[in-house]
């Protein structure tokens, strides 16, 4: 992969060279074959890669354009997420060409390309942390931010082998099998590089819970994702399968947004020196995770994805109650404000996270402290709110007709318009495609999909809880936590109040 020639200002791709760009020979294989051509063109992805090419065409967009964007050094100019900030101002903006890019897929594409702009632009602000490599990953973050290259990443090992005592015990955790003096070759799996078929690059890192040992797994590196070697096995498209089996009214988020999942495979792949971030170093390795300081980052772009994500499924929640009839009752009405605090904690918590700034290496970034709360309640907030979805709306979720060819029937559309009505004059061809949405935000395999993925994507629950407990550790706040509480308790003893401006209760206590 090039970038432009350097006389000339770097800007990012409009949304045809995007798609153009996805047709370099990259090694993708789906149902026991390899996809040939460009994976732009197959339909187990097309669709999904021009909702992307939608979000880099609004880079070039007038209207758009002092939302989404800033100017670069060579004079191009960038998404704002894939810089740093320097103040809460900075971050603020930067946030609201997140939630500009989100409303282009209504909150459900986690994985779009400012969603490894949280790291990116990490290396431009922390470059120092890779030590002996810190001029690569300044040279990245410039590199990134001028084309806004699309980049996944895949920082997990295949849950495989886990009982071992470290995290290098396996031969299918990617390890370096050779180093000579243009590079390191690496082999092994990573999971879970989500949406990695529509990428450039794929981040490979270590941000397991068991440490390394070995130095030859520490390697952190990125490879374009077309590099000899490297191969994605991808499961199932229901992208694909939207089209196989129903159609864009039966399945309006399938068949558009789904950010395939895969097994990034590198078989002997060689990765330049000049793509390397960490390489031999043990205890760099497995400082990675907090050290590289990119999850308050990566939170605030979830946190605010995920209140796009809120606000429509808020508004088609209330749309699906107009249909059912069920608005005027007190219960429903009750979960329906369940449904509102949800989404107005994730705003406050985007708001918090941009207002309340971390000095960091004369930039800075978000507060820890609401990024981890962000990270326990996002565990929460989906399967909530899919219950009460399930409650509130019941069998009218699955009292719908196969298709939407059966619209197109004389024989049964007289009784569809008459059975499959909406309440208030509704048509039937408007319930339907209003609950055939909703069906597929929470019941298919896409919406089940969403529900695991917002459940898992930001970290195990067991460590989302404990890294909230050991920042509050680390920072003091629970040392003044537990000295507040102290305080109050400093006040009285076994004789009774010890502060000078209470009064004791001998004379009325008839236990003196």
């Amino acid at each position: 992969m090039s970038n432009q020639p350097d006389s000339q200002p770097a800007i990012p791709f409009t949304g045809a060279e995007y798609l153009e760009s996805l047709n370099d020979g990259r090694e993708v294989w789906i149902y026991g074959e390899k996809v040939k051509g460009n994976i732009a063109d197959h339909p187990a992805f097309r669709n999904s890669a021009r909702m992307v090419a939608r979000m880099y065409d609004a880079l070039h967009d007038p209207a758009r354009k002092e939302i989404l964007t800033v100017p670069t050094e060579r004079g191009g100019f960038t998404q704002r997420f894939f810089q740093a900030a320097h103040s809460a101002a900075d971050q603020v903006a930067a946030r609201d060409a997140i939630v500009e890019w989100q409303r282009i897929s209504w909150g459900w594409m986690g994985r779009s390309p400012d969603y490894k702009g949280a790291f990116l632009g990490t290396l431009g602000a922390n470059s120092q942390f890779y030590k002996g490599f810190e001029q690569n990953a300044l040279r990245w973050y410039h590199k990134a931010q001028e084309r806004n290259w699309f980049i996944n990443h895949a920082v997990m090992h295949p849950p495989v082998d886990r009982e071992r005592p470290t995290a290098d015990g396996s031969d299918v955790y990617v390890h370096v099998t050779k180093e000579t003096d243009a590079g390191i070759y690496v082999s092994g799996a990573k999971v879970v590089a989500t949406n990695s078929v529509l990428t450039h690059y794929a981040f490979v890192g270590h941000i397991a819970q068991v440490p390394i040992a070995d130095p030859n797994y520490a390697a952190v590196f990125m490879v374009p994702v077309n590099a000899p070697g490297t191969k994605l096995l991808c499961r199932i498209s229901n992208e694909y399968r939207a089209a196989v089996l129903g159609s864009p009214f039966d399945y309006p988020l399938s068949s558009r947004m789904d950010e395939n999942d895969a097994i990034l495979v590198l078989d002997n792949v060689f990765i330049p020196w000049e793509d390397v971030f960490m390489h031999g170093s043990v205890e760099q390795a497995n400082k990675f995770n907090v050290g590289s300081d990119f999850l308050e980052r990566a939170s605030l772009h979830g946190c605010t994805r995920f209140a796009v994500k809120m606000d429509f499924m808020l508004g088609l929640l209330s749309k699906s109650l107009d249909i059912t009839g069920t608005k005027v009752f007190h219960g429903v009405q009750a979960q329906l404000g369940e449904v509102v605090a949800w989404r107005n904690t994730f705003w406050a918590l985007s708001d918090a996270m941009c207002h309340s700034t971390v000095e960091w290496n004369g930039m800075v970034r978000p507060n820890p402290h609401f990024a981890g709360a962000y990270r326990v309640l996002n565990q929460l907030a989906m399967p909530k709110i899919k219950n009460i979805i399930e409650q509130v709306l019941g069998s009218a979720l699955v009292y719908l007709n196969s298709h939407t060819s059966d619209f197109k029937n004389p024989e049964i559309r007289g009784y569809l318009d008459k059975y499959v009505r909406g309440s208030g004059g509704i048509s039937a061809e408007e319930r339907v495609k209003v609950l055939k949405l909703m069906w597929d935000s929470i019941g298919t395999e896409f919406g089940s999909r969403h529900e695991l993925y917002e459940i898992n994507y930001i970290g195990s629950n067991d460590v989302t809880r404990l890294t909230n407990l050991w920042t509050a550790q680390g920072s003091g706040m629970m040392d003044q936590y537990r000295q507040f509480a102290q305080s109050c308790m400093d006040e009285y003893d076994l004789d009774g109040w010890t502060a000078p401006d209470l009064i004791n209760p001998d004379d009325v206590s008839i236990l003196s």
